[in-house]
């Protein structure tokens, strides 16, 4: 059984969608970050950094915190198929994933950030996150115009990126009407992912 600490945030459902794709057996732990859960010491205990999600793992008594590991930690334990112990897979699907934790979490965020969340207009930081949110969507957009998913066949790199790419595509293409056939490749990845039961059971999460 895992525990599953988490918010209605990208970072927290990437982890809900994860065990719903495993089928694995699992208890939700809210933490509402609006409220300053986060900082609570039991939680602390669990995530050093003050962060959702992080998991607890009762069969081993192991806790995880940050996405990355967890979707590691996670396919590791239940399901291989999801990150491929064969090598040259295994390495792209890690790729994309760290492309994802390096990349799309932080930019996109500090994209959500500058445009929803700021108390004063910042023009220059407006702009700087815009900018690089759609060029890493042009990054996805080439590698899946050769492949359906970013590591080739579905995995843990889709699993990461699917809810940060999800809002932040709707939120470029309101903006520019020429963003979606612009980006066909990702709007139809969006599709084919939100398609997945287990996907729209994650996004629920928590309820």
């Amino acid at each position: 059984m895992i525990d599953l600490y988490t918010w209605k945030t990208p970072n927290g459902r990437k982890v809900s969608i994860m065990l719903e794709e495993l089928g694995a057996p699992y208890t939700v732990h809210p933490v509402d970050i609006g409220a300053n859960a986060q900082f609570a010491p039991d939680f602390l205990a669990i995530s050093p950094n003050n962060k959702i999600p992080a998991i607890v793992d009762r069969d081993t008594g192991v806790s995880v915190f940050e996405s990355g590991a967890i979707l590691i930690y996670l396919a590791e334990k239940f399901n291989v198929a999801l990150l491929p112990s064969e090598p040259a897979a295994r390495a792209q699907a890690l790729s994309w994933l760290f492309f994802q934790v390096g990349g799309v979490g932080p930019m996109f965020g500090q994209y959500g950030h500058f445009h929803v969340y700021a108390r004063e207009d910042v023009p220059y930081a407006k702009k700087r996150y815009a900018d690089e949110t759609a060029r890493l969507i042009g990054v996805m957009d080439k590698r899946l115009a050769d492949a359906p998913y970013l590591a080739g066949d579905y995995s843990v790199a889709d699993i990461a990126s699917y809810a940060w790419t999800l809002w932040a595509f709707d939120r470029l293409a309101a903006e520019d009407g020429a963003f979606a056939a612009d980006h066909a490749h990702v709007r139809d990845w969006l599709a084919r992912i939100g398609e997945r039961p287990a996907v729209q059971r994650g996004l629920a999460i928590p309820r």
